[in-house]
């Protein structure tokens, strides 16, 4: 239904009667942005440097965009006016006047003074990486306590961004004499630009409170499953990997699956079982991508300590993708600045059905913890969970108990907790031999033999 509502608004492509024809749309928007791409290569490879340029296309394609030109300068480090060179930005312009382009994108993050330098050589609206992907995540978050990190996010951008008009609009004090001033109140006053500022800090301090009060409804849920000790599995990966559709393979969650980057955006949980009955749960995290903006990780951080606190992680990758080490590298950084790099990780290599088989062996054989999967067709699956239900937390108190027949449920809570070796029928009830959890073991204590 989310992906029906999705694509419920769409253009026809080829139909129109504009000199100029306009491509199939993005959903929630009718008219494309037509925007340049300009990069700057500063290391590694030109395959590297190519294959950020097509990530940023694909970027600004989700936003809603028509990508026109796409170019890229190799500097020992940007210029830290105008980010490309005074000489660069002179070509971009042209470009820009011959393309009829209203945007130019910019793959990486720019600091003020080259935003505002930028917009003031070119005449045209100046954006750059980190913009963009909040711009995705704006259009695509749905829950409250997801619009809101997202709005968090971007006011902490906007704040260090906000351009004034100078002092000839600033605002005086009330009164009805002096032009309005009255006396003592001929001053300068609260300029447009410092209202602005205080009106953005209000706003964050708001969402700030707000989101610390869903922290605690996510905090209790969280401690209800350690409290049962509830093994947590995290689905973790780049951004357009599989997640979704693996969590939907594995659980039947039925979560939204799209071919776009960041097309979920809210975390998921389900609870499902192994082959001999533990319990354990499985969650959907954000997907991370290169340089992800420090400011999503700040705010998404109570979402991101699903991945921190779980006791497994399954680090998917595109293996059909053209630089698949890139995306674990830049996926492992991330769990680095979150505190999850000393989680146990299974990397599951997804898109095998797409991928080149070279590219799986190669993967494999650098990441020999891993297994090779399709969510599409369902291949290696059962591979897959085979080495989850493996990998999990193992209970770690022995026991050896009778139970009463009439303690049927402390044998239904060993099948769901706990790890059964033995199990006989006698006359007096029930011999039990295994490993259960403390607290399931304290209760089994009193029929200990």
């Amino acid at each position: 239904m989310e992906l029906a509502e999705r694509h419920a608004l769409r253009r026809v492509a080829g139909l129109s009667t504009e000199l100029e024809d306009i491509s199939e749309v993005e959903y929630r928007q009718l008219r494309l942005e037509r925007v340049v791409l300009v990069g700057v290569w500063t290391e590694g490879s030109v395959e590297d440097a190519e294959n950020s340029m097509a990530e940023l296309a694909l970027l600004a394609e989700t936003a809603g965009s028509e990508v026109l030109e796409a170019i890229y300068q190799r500097r020992q480090s940007p210029d830290p006016a105008t980010y490309v060179g005074r000489g660069k930005v002179e070509a971009i312009g042209e470009i820009v006047r011959a393309t009829g382009a209203d945007t130019v994108i910019c793959d990486g993050e720019l600091a003020p003074s080259q935003l505002r330098n930028l917009e003031d050589r070119l005449k045209v609206k100046v954006v750059d990486r980190t913009a963009l992907i909040l711009d995705i995540f704006a259009q695509h978050a749905k829950s409250k306590e997801g619009q809101a990190q997202v709005e968090l996010a971007q006011l902490n951008y906007m704040t260090q961004r906000l351009r004034g008009w100078g002092g000839n609009l600033s605002r005086q004090v009330g009164g009805r004499v002096a032009g309005g001033a009255g006396i003592g109140g001929r001053g300068p006053g609260e300029t447009k630009i410092e209202t602005d500022r205080r009106r953005i800090n209000t706003k964050i301090a708001k969402l700030r409170r707000e989101l610390k009060e869903m922290k605690k409804t996510r905090d209790a849920k969280r401690a209800m499953r350690h409290a049962r000790a509830i093994p947590a599995v995290a689905i973790a990966g780049y951004t357009n990997a599989g997640k979704s559709s693996l969590l939907n393979r594995l659980t039947d969650a039925g979560v939204l699956v799209e071919d776009a980057l960041f097309a979920t955006l809210d975390p998921t949980t389900r609870r499902t079982t192994t082959a001999d009955g533990r319990v354990y749960t499985m969650s959907d995290t954000v997907g991370f991508v290169r340089h992800l903006p420090h400011q999503l990780v700040e705010a998404f951080r109570s979402t991101l300590e699903e991945v921190a606190d779980a006791d497994l992680i399954l680090h998917v990758v595109d293996g059909s993708h053209a630089d698949p080490e890139g995306q674990i590298s830049a996926v492992r950084e991330v769990f680095a600045e979150i505190g999850a790099s000393e989680i146990p990780e299974i990397i599951v290599i997804n898109k095998a059905d797409a991928a080149d088989p070279l590219v799986l062996a190669r993967l494999q054989r650098e990441e020999p913890h891993s297994v090779v999967v399709s969510a599409k067709t369902g291949e290696g699956i059962a591979e897959a969970l085979a080495l989850v239900e493996g990998e999990l937390p193992k209970p770690g108190v022995e026991f050896k108990a009778l139970l009463p027949y009439e303690r049927g449920d402390l044998i239904n809570r060993l099948h769901q907790h706990g790890e059964i070796d033995s199990m006989e029928h006698t006359a007096d009830g029930t011999i039990v031999a295994g490993r259960a959890n403390q607290d399931l073991a304290g209760e089994l204590a009193t029929y200990a033999v």
